[in-house]
């Protein structure tokens, strides 16, 4: 089966001597772990010790991921195949421990695709079929004919049938297996499932008779999923038709068209034991961001057990994990190794370890005392590191946390505000309540500007529902009368605004006529600038056009550029219903649409040309003294908010640069995908019951679109505004525990007395701003 791969490559001994780590810290450690700066350093260390191993391996077995999580892994090793004999490129194979003399074989490999949708039509642009044979036997120069493909469409069905015929309304009832058959058609349904074990069986079967997996390379799923191995599942398990479970719906219903579609989806998966069978095999887990944290922290630190998958992996003395700083954030000894070897404690880092020991202890700040310190290995090295005593200590910081509070508790006046977002829900899911009660005087001003289309959260089951509500009022003779004066022309601001009253006039009447009249109306002013057409005949052929479309297209197809248009603008219209809930017009509300946002599985890098300039005429234009970024700064959340932070840093660099201003703020946010540790963030937002009831009021109201949660969180089956809620509450229980109850209940302001919830904010200034970010330059330095 091949060499041992226990020892330590030469792409590996690199990445480690520039690594602040070692690669295992026993016994709390089980599987060796390499860690990088960021996403696509991940990326490129994942292809240099790939192709290592393709040159160590000609004809060897390798299994590679689907998903946006090995875009740069992907984009590195075709880069580097691709140029191959290139000076540069030469140089930088050298650098990084591959062998630049020998080309590896690619055409010698055999490939296993580690799992699919069912059913699923495999020429689907969102199976994982279509996406292997594009990025992997096209993309790496594979030989189709050495692939182990899942194709759906071919597995255990009889002559003359079709996944449709057989599933026709896309479910599959797993209990046929054991029980009768009630029907000709579960009759059949039994017959093509017990062919589809089979099937996989022999899957399993050709796997093994080439000697098993030499190289898996993985993502982690929320639940800590291998290929589809979900939580629970058997560490010995082999290729198998399985259910999924929430976590994993919820994350692949982007791909699918929403988790309405996800949730009747099975899938066929190998096993763990499918990944473990060879011995000597190389598999890799790959993970970026903080979000990936925990996850990653239990599948390396955590005794095997089937409620973590990725445990499987500790029989292989190969397996390892290549995580980013981010995904290390939990990793016990690392951290412990950090702190060590810091010469200087910084008050973000001691002011994480006392809070996460009282809220560990479950005890007030200022009653830890030398035994908790004494008790806690973080606790006590800082003690050694630092000379404060503990009384001391834990009065400064219970000092400043009060202070955060203070800060989120009183508004400031007479400033600019510029609010930005990649998607249109993220600033009312971020910090909705600092926005309102900085509204609520009117020294200030606000912007408010979206940098995506954001189209592929919007169903075609949603836009249907959109047109039907457009063709009851598209003949009546107030659309008539509109249309004549001119209201639906693309370039009425005030018939813009108007759109949006008259929906909210509806909204306040509980009238749901006025409320479908202001959709309608935005709806058709969409049809007339996308179309450019004014005729009401042509128009209403448009929409029954649009309607033939979202019946007919399978959910998760990428749409064409108007199709994507017409979404995109239904998102910018409940944006301006939002802002229009506080009193703002469309004249505040800004759309840039920014082009790297395409739908398709990898979006582009952002440019300077096409992305950065715009926001610069935007910053330019609205001259802010605040500007509000959505700060993840290491793709822990959705690859958009990544890089639209690039764009918007390079963006403020020019126009600092243009304006002279250095004295802009900027203020950090995270929201539903990723969170502030209460030692990062320095503005606490206090949120009161009445606040949570307009977020979840404007929310519903205004986000029509996202109401039926069809792409939700992971971690809550519902709407964004209730995970918002609770993610703010959540905040306030850590430092209630901090602080003291009492010291919330008997505040002198009524405001910290109604306080329920917490929104987390960072203040920046520029320079720390550029610190924090990842910079465009260096981004497409590391492509």
């Amino acid at each position: 089966m091949g060499k041992k791969s226990d020892a330590i490559s030469r792409v590996e001994q690199i990445a480690l001597a520039q690594s602040p780590f070692d690669i295992l810290y026993p016994p709390t450690e089980k599987i060796k772990t390499l860690v990088v700066d960021n996403f696509p350093a991940l990326g490129k260390l994942t292809a240099m010790r790939f192709l290592e191993w393709v040159q160590q391996h000609p004809g060897g077995v390798i299994s590679l991921p689907t998903g946006k999580t090995p875009e740069h892994f992907i984009k590195w090793v075709q880069y580097l195949l691709r140029h191959w004999e290139q000076p540069d490129v030469q140089r930088l194979l050298e650098e990084s421990g591959v062998d630049p003399s020998r080309k590896p074989d690619m055409k010698s490999l055999y490939f296993v695709q580690i799992d699919e949708f069912y059913p699923i039509n495999p020429w689907q642009h969102n199976s994982f079929y279509f996406y292997v044979n594009e990025f992997y036997i096209e993309g790496f120069g594979l030989d189709r004919q050495k692939a182990l493909l899942i194709d759906g469409s071919k597995i255990g069905l009889p002559p003359g049938e079709t996944l449709q015929t057989i599933w026709p309304d896309n479910k599959v009832d797993l209990s046929l297996r054991y029980r009768k058959a009630t029907t000709l058609l579960e009759a059949k349904q039994k017959d093509v499932l017990a062919n589809i074990d089979q099937w996989c069986q022999e899957y399993e079967d050709r796997i093994r008779q080439l000697g098993g997996i030499g190289f898996f390379l993985g993502g982690i799923g929320p639940d800590g999923h291998i290929g589809f191995n979900v939580r629970g599942s058997d560490h010995h398990s082999t290729t198998r038709l399985t259910p999924t479970n929430y976590e994993t719906q919820a994350a692949a219903a982007t791909d699918l068209g929403g988790i309405e579609v996800a949730r009747t989806r099975l899938v066929i998966t190998i096993g763990l034991g499918t990944i473990t069978y060879n011995p000597n095999a190389t598999a890799i887990i790959i993970a970026a961001g903080e979000a990936k944290a925990r996850i990653v922290a239990d599948a390396i630190q955590q005794e095997k057990h089937v409620l973590y998958p990725a445990t499987a992996l500790q029989v292989l003395p190969g397996a390892r994990f290549y995580i980013t700083m981010g995904a290390a954030k939990q990793l016990q000894e690392r951290q412990l190794h950090l702190l060590k070897s810091s010469e200087q404690i910084t008050e973000e880092w001691t002011h994480r370890i006392v809070i996460d020991l009282a809220t560990r202890l479950r005890k007030k700040i200022t009653d830890l005392n030398q035994r908790d310190f004494k008790q806690d290995r973080m606790a006590r090295v800082l003690l050694e590191k630092q000379p404060t005593p503990i009384p001391e200590l834990t009065r400064t910081i219970h000092a400043q946390l009060i202070q955060k509070i203070q800060k989120g508790a009183h508004p400031i006046k007479n400033k600019r505000f510029l609010h930005t977002e990649p998607h249109h829900d993220d600033i009312m899911l971020g910090y909705l309540p600092h926005v309102v009660r900085h509204i609520r005087d009117a020294s200030n001003t606000h912007y408010f500007v979206t940098l995506t289309s954001g189209f592929t959260s919007v169903t075609n089951l949603f836009m249907k529902q959109q047109l039907y509500k457009l063709l009851n009022f598209i003949d009546s003779e107030e659309f008539q009368a509109l249309m004549e004066e001119g209201y639906f022309a693309p370039d009425n601001r005030i018939g813009r605004n108007r759109d949006v009253w008259q929906y909210l006039d509806g909204v306040a009447a509980n009238s749901e006529d006025m409320k479908d009249e202001g959709i309608a109306r935005r709806m058709l002013r969409n049809l007339i600038e996308v179309f450019e057409e004014f005729d009401i005949g042509n128009l209403k052929d448009r929409v029954m056009e649009l309607l033939h479309y979202f019946e007919t297209q399978y959910p998760g197809k990428k749409d064409p550029e108007y199709i994507q248009k017409l979404k995109g603008m239904v998102r910018e219209w409940e944006a301006e219903c939002l802002w229009g809930y506080f009193g703002w017009s469309c004249d505040n509300v800004f759309h840039l649409r920014l082009g790297f946002y395409t739908g398709d599985i990898f979006t582009e890098e952002p440019t300077v040309e096409r992305d950065v300039l715009p926001i610069l005429e935007l910053l330019e234009r609205v001259n802010p003294d605040i500007v509000t970024v959505a700060l993840d700064p290491e793709a822990s959340g959705p690859d958009t908010h990544y890089k639209v932070l690039q764009a918007i840093t390079e963006a403020l660099k020019r126009y600092q640069q243009k304006s002279g201003r250095s004295d802009i703020k900027v203020w950090g946010y995270r929201n539903i995908w990723y969170r502030f540790h209460p030692a990062e963030a320095n503005i606490f937002v206090p949120v009161s019951l009445n606040m949570f009831s307009i977020l979840q009021n404007s929310f519903v109201n205004s986000f029509l679109s996202q109401r039926e949660a069809s792409f939700p969180s992971y971690e809550h089956d519902g709407p964004f505004s209730e995970l918002a809620q609770k993610i703010q509450v959540e905040q306030y229980q850590t430092l209630k525990t901090c602080l003291g109850r009492e010291w919330f209940y008997e505040h002198e302001s009524p405001l910290i007395r109604a306080t329920r919830g917490l929104v987390f904010l960072k203040e920046l200034s520029l320079p720390e701003f550029y610190k924090l970010s990842r910079e465009l330059r260096q981004a497409l330095e590391n492509r």
